[in-house]
């Protein structure tokens, strides 16, 4: 088949070459008169994959030479382009979409006359920066129109890693915090130990609180803090004897843990969808979720809380997602606003 390169597309004339091409693969735009427009991506594509020959004032021109004009026409073009070859590759039908996002993918065996597409594709580089907020607009969009979103993040060998991106909603089986009774603790440099006895068993038992170390139980400074503000419990400086004040443990936790506002507010948020919510640290996040009794069951999710205008490179996300996937479990981004805690699971696709 030949066409002929116009400005950034290319012409196939013949009606009957122009039909073939169209047909076997939903490629291009049909034209009046019988002929069909391909966009640049298409062209090389096919050049590439012997179905096509171009060129320009009699020249041919080579899917190399039609890579560097796209190149020169659209910035990351090429990044776009491998994205767009590697799903050609594995047999869909692939169009390029409205900005911010770059491709519409179908079903296989379907095709943009016969079936509405499946995925929503933003291509992206390994060098580029992750952008929540960007992201959850992306999210906003495909969500309207029932789509998935994927995001093909390709590295420096020009491979291609896929992400599926959904808003989560966790929730978990327990009820309120017993607030029946206040009990007391003993405010440590980066803990807080309650002694043995009654106190120690009844704050850990209904929601698993801190860890029993002998027959002590030892909490979190956020553990404690959430505590003391639902006051079923009562601080005293392990040093001094000295009543302790929820502004002053949470100065006391701020020194020690900058982000603790952060992390708080997620971890409050958690707590109101019932979870069980313990340390993320062996697993390189700030919070371990689950559903029911962690004695019983394994972590559902692993959280990070991250600011409202979080951005972070990819190589970060990629490898949060590679771990939690290695442990079976799902990572999310607790996205804290000022009006509410919102999450967002990423996790490897193959489409």
């Amino acid at each position: 088949m030949s066409g002929k390169l116009v400005s950034e597309s290319v012409i196939v004339d013949d009606p009957a070459e122009a039909s073939q091409i169209h047909n076997k693969g939903s490629y291009g735009v049909p034209q009046s008169g019988g002929g069909l427009k391909l966009e640049l991506m298409e062209a090389i594509y096919l050049v590439e994959s012997d179905r096509l020959s171009v060129a320009s004032d009699g020249s041919p021109i080579s899917a190399a030479d039609l890579l560097r004009t796209g190149h020169k026409a659209s910035e990351g073009f090429e990044v776009r382009y491998l994205v767009y070859r590697e799903l050609r590759q594995r047999g869909y039908v692939v169009k390029t979409s409205s900005p911010p996002l770059d491709f519409r993918v179908f079903p296989r065996g379907g095709a943009p006359s016969k079936t509405p597409s499946k995925w929503w594709v933003a291509a992206i580089s390994e060098r580029s920066t992750f952008d929540l907020g960007a992201l959850l607009g992306h999210l906003d969009r495909t969500s309207d129109v029932r789509k998935g979103l994927l995001l093909a993040v390709v590295d420096e060998e020009s491979d291609v890693t896929y992400y599926e991106v959904k808003r989560v909603v966790p929730k978990g089986r327990l009820g309120a915090v017993d607030l029946s009774s206040a009990h007391e603790g003993l405010l440590m440099a980066d803990r807080v130990m309650v002694d043995a006895g009654h106190s120690a068993v009844a704050i850990h038992g209904g929601h698993f609180f801190g860890k029993m170390i002998g027959q002590a139980l030892q909490l979190s400074l956020i553990e404690a803090t959430f505590l003391v503000e639902l006051g079923a419990l009562k601080l005293r400086d392990a040093k001094t004897n000295k009543p302790v004040g929820l502004p002053a443990l949470k100065k006391r936790a701020r020194a020690v843990q900058p982000d603790f506002d952060l992390r708080l507010s997620t971890f409050k948020d958690m707590k109101g969808k019932g979870m069980v919510v313990k340390t993320g640290f062996k697993y390189g996040s700030h919070f371990r979720a689950y559903e029911g009794d962690p004695d019983k069951s394994h972590a559902r999710y692993l959280v990070h809380a991250v600011p409202e205008e979080y951005t972070t490179m990819w190589p970060e996300v990629s490898r949060a997602v590679r771990l939690a996937h290695g442990v079976k479990k799902e990572i999310l981004l607790g996205r804290v606003s000022k009006k509410e805690v919102e999450y967002v699971g990423l996790s490897r696709f193959r489409p």
